[in-house]
């Protein structure tokens, strides 16, 4: 019934060809414009695997207690020195806060703040001391440079030190570690060489408080999901302010981007980078494998527009089912053409051997209707099944491309028997003068000598693939599926390296900071566990000792600190006397000190150089200078009584939810980029609290969730493929010759993943259902033909169809293997592989079997 139906449409279709055409591109504007405007992209990756999932749930109850934490952007300022890179950050956290528009707020991350401000008290006491003491021995050079923030107030210092050396009221020892410490840079100036900015907060609180000249800014951005870089807005206002602020790396600064936004944005770049490589390699390797599968360019114009047609009607299917693409459903386009150009080239290459059997063109056209009603229709519908069976799984985004890919299958056979005829009627083309077939008659008879060795072979490599299968590599880190050299990745990588960033860390939710405590030391008895934080983790252990250490420290030094009235910048003019009248100094009160002669000579040799050599001598010596008083006053102004109920607003809005929930944070102590120790640190916490979220357990979880997935689509696929091979094939044999092949393919594909350690990973593991596809219509070809009676496979004319689908699949989806994106990369390798092998066992291990068999009974 289906060859008549098949018959009757095609025959239809190829005496009203105009009509059909017409109707066909007229539905396909419409269908267009319909796509256009209703099929949106939703960039958003967290719902890539199911809402419903217990992790999720967690982290979706962390999410809404803290809402402030979401859709940020992390900038990671850099800066010459640790006094610069603090007035930087304010400068620009102030520029970010009056800018808007896409930065929805800007703020320094509450426990770095909170530290600056009361990390005194958190060294233990003798540390304490001994840092009081440099302080309080560097009150006149402070108290200097507070009155006076410049160079000339550091010189100014140095001239007062020089003038008590003059008097015997200290040695010119005393001097030295201040004299190297100007002349580290004068020396380089002086000669012309580039000179590194001073570190004075290394030199006056060296040990436990030593600062890195890095800080960090938290910005909301206001994101849009529907582009493909959701935060781009915000990246380009934040890079433009920085440059506004001369925080660009001509004069040290170094500003970068990362967080999940940054890193969603950086992945969308480079898979569109990628788009731009590869897509003209695929198109022209498509071109040409097409042109030389079908030799004639006019079947090739008809095979493409056929294809623009289903796929134009695909992606209005979408719009209707689905509505939003995710990163993953949007390689329905990919899926659609890899297998519906089989179809195309399938009916195309029956159509041109029929041709030259028969000398005409319509009945040709209805005998290929007739040959390929059943293949390509069992063919569609086992691809489509296959695709379906993702439907059920928790890999939401996976699940999405196997309904619009069924669709598709289902959308490719209609084209390919109503409008593909038809355009074949209207381009006319040329009769084929020779026969369609391959020349493979030696392989054909090699095959059928050899076929029980072919299949023990097969054999031996199928029970290989399955004694590897367990020791498949798996990789689900999504930022293992990045460029590492983008700017988010590396400066996420670069964070990650520090154990204390906390960037692993993973957390959980208590009722109580009651409750948050005894959760907190259970979480830290674990043997993967570095250490816990709570809000109390802000209240210093040592308080009553440190204490009066600071008080003091503040009532010595905060008069000195707090200046009444700081004199303004000086003129160049002023700086330069400065320097000279230092130098004078130097030369008249310390003749034999040899670095202060050398001090005085590098500073009469700079005030030589000019202007633009001075200019560059104060900002590489004294620019940092405001930002260390400023430090040390901020240090000294520490919070008192020192208690949770008055910690800062806004640390307690990070730790403690509206409700009363307390967060309880966990640092591991191994590396959670290792697949075994990040497995080890989430199950250890997942038994004592489940309820928990985080980088590491949302890697694992998902990528569980994955192979779970895949593992009961693939045995559901298997399953409803051969039931429906058995339905329509009606023997159990011709189905089981159908999946042997599937499966050998797969197996092998397992032992050169192995081999090449390619580890599966988020993005080449939807490799599997488009194996499932191409091999179940490939080798259902060879079934049909073979039950039909033909016992030479490799000659017919549908070998050379499916040689050149392969190929031409097979060029589309090498191409993606030069993209930088790894993600990309990866898929398109594993994807060229599998189907090669899935090929190689259609075209060497099924004819073997064919000729172990015999000659089928009608």
């Amino acid at each position: 019934m289906a060859r008549r139906f098949a018959v009757f449409i095609v025959d239809w279709c190829w005496r009203h060809a105009i009509a059909v055409v017409g109707i066909a591109l007229v539905a396909t504007v419409a269908m267009g414009y319909y796509a256009a405007t209703h099929l949106s992209l939703d960039t958003d990756e967290s719902k890539l695997i199911s809402s419903d999932l217990p992790f999720r749930h967690a982290e979706q109850a962390i999410d809404a207690a803290f809402p402030h934490t979401l859709d940020r952007l992390v900038v990671v300022l850099d800066a010459p020195s640790p006094e610069q890179a603090e007035v930087g950050v304010e400068r620009l956290r102030a520029a970010l806060a009056e800018a808007g528009g896409p930065i929805l707020s800007v703020e320094r991350p509450s426990e770095e703040v909170y530290f600056r401000r009361n990390g005194l008290l958190f060294l233990s006491p003798t540390e304490l001391t001994t840092l009081s003491d440099r302080l309080v021995a560097a009150q006149p050079l402070l108290g200097t440079v507070a009155h006076d923030p410049s160079l000339r107030g550091l010189l100014s210092a140095v001239g007062m030190i020089v003038d008590g050396i003059a008097h015997g009221q200290a040695g010119a020892v005393d001097i030295e570690p201040l004299v190297a410490r100007i002349d580290h840079v004068a020396a380089a100036l002086a000669e012309g060489r580039s000179a590194e900015s001073a570190d004075w907060q290394g030199m006056i609180a060296a040990g436990p408080m030593r600062d890195t000249p890095r800080r960090f800014l938290l910005a909301k951005a206001r994101v849009d999901h529907g582009a493909l870089e959701a935060g781009a807005e915000a990246d380009r206002a934040i890079r433009s302010a920085a440059t506004a602020l001369g925080l660009v790396p001509d004069h040290g600064y170094r500003v970068r981007l990362t967080g999940s936004v940054a890193l969603s944005d950086a992945n969308f770049a480079t898979v569109t980078e990628g788009v731009e490589i590869t897509a003209p390699l695929s198109l022209l390797a498509v071109l040409g494998l097409l042109f030389l599968a079908v030799r004639s360019l006019r079947v090739v114009v008809a095979i493409l527009i056929s294809l623009v047609i289903g796929l134009v009607a695909t992606a209005a299917f979408a719009a209707l089912t689905v509505g939003s693409l995710n990163p993953i459903s949007v390689a329905f386009a990919v899926m659609f053409v890899g297998i519906a150009v089989d179809f195309a080239i399938q009916f195309v290459t029956s159509y041109r051997n029929e041709r030259h059997r028969l000398g005409e063109s319509a009945p040709a056209a209805l005998a290929s209707a007739g040959a390929m009603a059943g293949p390509l229709s069992l063919a569609a519908l086992a691809t489509a099944v296959g695709f379906l069976s993702f439907l059920p799984t928790a890999y939401t985004g996976v699940s999405q491309l196997g309904l619009i890919a069924g669709g598709g299958m289902v959308i490719a056979l209609i084209v390919d028997f109503t409008v593909l005829p038809a355009l074949l009627a209207l381009l006319k083309p040329p009769a084929e003068p020779e026969p369609v077939g391959l020349p493979l008659a030696g392989p054909d008879r090699f095959l059928a000598r050899h076929a029980r060795p072919v299949a023990w072979g097969a054999g031996l490599i199928a029970l290989a693939g399955l004694a590897l299968l367990p020791f498949m590599p798996l990789d689900f880190d999504p930022l293992h599926l990045q460029d590492p050299k983008s700017e988010a990745v590396s400066t996420f990588h670069e964070m990650a390296r520090d154990p204390e960033a906390g960037v692993y860390a993973i957390e959980a939710l208590a009722p109580s900071q009651a409750e948050a405590r005894e959760l907190a030391k259970r979480l830290e008895a674990l043997p993967g566990s570095r250490r816990t934080m709570t809000i109390d983790s802000f209240i210093p252990d040592d308080l009553d000792e440190t204490l009066p250490i600071v008080a003091d420290l503040a009532q010595v030094l905060g008069p000195t600190l707090n200046a009444a009235m700081p004199l303004p910048p000086p003129s160049p003019e002023e700086t330069a006397a400065a320097l000279s009248r230092l130098a004078e100094r130097l030369e008249a009160e310390l003749p034999g000190h040899e670095p202060s002669q050398l001090l005085a000579r590098h500073l009469r040799a700079i005030v030589a150089a000019g202007p633009e050599r001075i200019a560059l001598f104060d900002s590489r010596l004294a620019a940092g200078l405001p930002g260390l008083i400023s430090s040390l006053r901020q240090s000294l102004d520490f919070i008192s009584p020192l208690t949770v109920e008055t910690l800062p607003p806004e640390l307690r809005r990070d730790w403690i939810a509206a409700d009363g929930r307390a967060r309880v944070k966990v640092l591991p102590r191994e590396n959670m980029e290792d697949a075994g120790a990040r497995a080890r640190f989430v199950d250890a916490v997942a038994a004592v609290t489940p309820d928990a979220a985080g980088a590491p357990i949302s890697m694992e979880q998902s990528g569980r969730v994955v192979v779970h997935a895949f593992t009961l689509a693939a045995l559901g696929a298997l399953l409803a493929i051969g039931v429906m091979l058995g339905l329509m094939l009606r023997r159990v044999l011709d189905s089981a010759l159908v999946l042997a092949p599937l499966l050998l393919g797969a197996l092998a594909t397992v032992i050169a993943v192995w081999a090449l350690g390619l580890a599966i990973n988020f993005a080449n593991i939807i490799a599997l259902p488009l194996l499932l596809g191409i091999g179940v219509a490939f080798n259902i070809y060879f079934v049909v033909n073979w039950r039909n009676g033909v016992t030479t496979p490799l000659q017919h004319p549908t070998t050379r169809a499916v040689l050149f689908s392969a190929l031409t699949t097979g060029s589309a989806f090498g191409s993606l293997a030069v993209s930088p994106h790894l993600g990309t990369a990866s898929m398109g390798l594993l994807l060229f592989v599998s189907l090669g092998l899935s090929v190689a066992a259609t075209f060497v291990v099924l004819p073997a079997l064919f000729h172990l068999l015999g000659r089928p009974k009608s």
